[in-house]
């Protein structure tokens, strides 16, 4: 059990990371006044999953601290 906690922080971390670059690198763009559509179009889409997936996670935490 220790050790799935583990392998699941270490992708989160790595998941994270490529969010940050994938988002971040379009949005430093964007305020540099360099334009790339698909890029910029990517990183928001990417943002919706994101908070789409962070809101899934909530109301299944909720669900199972209800549960409990």
């Amino acid at each position: 059990m220790k050790d799935t906690k583990e392998i699941l922080r270490i992708v989160g971390i790595i998941l994270l990371g490529l969010f940050v670059l994938v988002v971040g690198v379009p949005l430093v763009f964007a305020a540099a006044g360099i334009v790339i559509s698909t890029v910029a179009t990517v990183a928001v889409l990417l943002i919706k999953v994101a908070v789409t997936l962070a809101v899934i996670y909530l109301v299944l935490a909720g669900v199972r601290a209800v549960l409990k």
